[in-house]
């Protein structure tokens, strides 16, 4: 198989999993046995909060009396009718962010029994939908330690709750008496409700001690007031939220194998918990290739989940791009096998990039450009070296975010010509 087949491929079986949990049908399925009595008010937050926002609007229509998205940016396709919508700073939250979630508190306050709050919530929640507790400069500084300390996103949650007004089921506190009706993306594994943008309106499982275990696990700067914080308890138990979960990386993961299916590769899911250092993965997934490259059989190994870059450079670039590059060692020099990740979203870290792909020709043409990949890594540098080889994946904003799937992709070899 030539080498832009091979990509052919992994750009549809890309485009046919992620188009398999866009959030349209999802947040429409949640809606269909909804009864509401008083005012409906909408509040979207998360890398999906327009896509989910806009399929609400279309379903219910002028039911909705008003409603508020907060977003990534370059993230809102169109106005919505009766909806302000916010574009805001993702991972790091800016002061769009929090100007995004006051005016969802203020369309939130005063509320009645009778009313509904129509929460649609997907991953990137935590930096979009924020109300600090402390000044929004010392909040910035907290996530960039935490993002690049190599804390797991659950760790990175549990330190965001304590430091905000909205989170840690602090948002269903805030909307009391009215019920609130959730429809959640899963971006988290396991899908823990309360680890899901950080929980607004979920009681929250964590403690006040393994806050503080954080801390001083990674040695994060944090001031007395902030400390203070640290120790204050979140909600435990909430009688106003009804929550729906819809869309989850084990969908993702049975539609990439499913498009693999489709065009001849026998798929395995290795896992949808996928949870390590992007390029150990990478390295594992090159690894798996290399064994079975001389099978004879078109394979597909997948891999979904959430990894984690630690800092050690100032390069540019993501955790899919990372995770693909480290992978080019690995299949070096071997004919029809490539490694790809790409993030459900559509965008990678801080780039315009979803994810990066590389094959057996990969390493020999980073060489010939003078560039060394063992460097490249160091410096966290993957998305220009993956520009060098056309390695980028790009699809733009997606709509949807449930975590990232890898693919270890092996064609069946050609019959030889004699």
């Amino acid at each position: 198989m030539t080498s832009k087949k091979l990509r052919d491929h992994a750009d549809q079986i890309i485009n046919e999993a992620i188009a398999s949990v866009l959030p349209d049908t999802a947040v429409r399925r949640a809606l269909e046995n909804m009864a509401f009595s008083g005012r409906v008010l909408l509040v979207a937050a998360g890398k999906a909060a327009w896509q989910m926002a806009k399929a609400a609007s279309e379903c219910l229509g002028s039911r909705i009396e008003n409603g508020v998205v907060v977003t990534k940016y370059n993230h809102v396709k169109g106005s919505i009718a009766n909806f302000t919508c916010y574009e805001a700073g993702h991972p790091v939250p800016d002061e769009n962010s929090f100007m995004g979630t006051q005016a969802a508190l203020d369309l939130t306050t005063n509320l009645t029994k009778k009313d509904t709050v129509l929460f649609l919530l997907s991953g990137g929640g935590s930096a979009l939908f924020e109300k600090p507790l402390i000044p929004g400069t010392e909040l910035q500084e907290i996530t960039e330690q935490l993002l690049s300390c190599g804390a797991d996103i659950t760790e990175i949650n549990i330190i965001r709750k304590r430091l905000s007004a909205v989170k840690g089921g602090r948002f269903a506190l805030h909307c009391r008496p009215a019920q609130i009706e959730a429809v959640v993306l899963s971006d988290i594994l396991g899908d823990p409700l309360d680890m899901i943008a950080s929980g607004p309106a979920c009681p929250d499982s964590s403690t006040a001690e393994d806050a503080r275990r954080i801390q001083k696990k990674y040695g994060l700067k944090m001031s007395d007031h902030a400390l203070d914080l640290l120790d204050a308890e979140t909600p435990k138990a909430l009688d106003n939220v009804h929550t729906q979960i819809n869309g989850s990386v084990r969908e993702l993961c049975s539609a990439a194998a499913g498009a693999c299916r489709r065009l001849g590769y026998e798929p395995v899911i290795l896992t949808n918990c996928l949870c390590c250092q992007a390029k150990d993965a990478g390295s594992f997934l090159a690894s798996i290739a290399k064994t079975h490259a001389e099978d004879g059989k078109a394979l597909a190994f997948i891999a979904g989940g959430e990894t984690v870059v630690v800092l050690t450079g100032n390069g540019h670039g993501g955790r899919n791009q990372e995770l693909a590059l480290a992978a080019a060692p690995g299949i070096r020099g071997i004919a029809g096998t490539a490694v790809f990740s790409v993030g459900s979203d559509g965008t990678d870290g801080p780039t315009d990039a979803a994810g990066g792909y590389v094959d057996g020709d990969t390493c020999r043409i980073l060489e010939e450009q003078g560039a060394d990949i063992d460097i490249v890594l160091r410096s966290n540098d993957a998305y220009h070296a993956l520009e060098k080889t056309g390695g980028l994946i790009f699809t733009g904003p997606t709509g949807t975010n449930v975590n990232d799937v890898a693919v270890a992709l092996i064609a069946k070899p050609s019959p030889a010509i004699h």
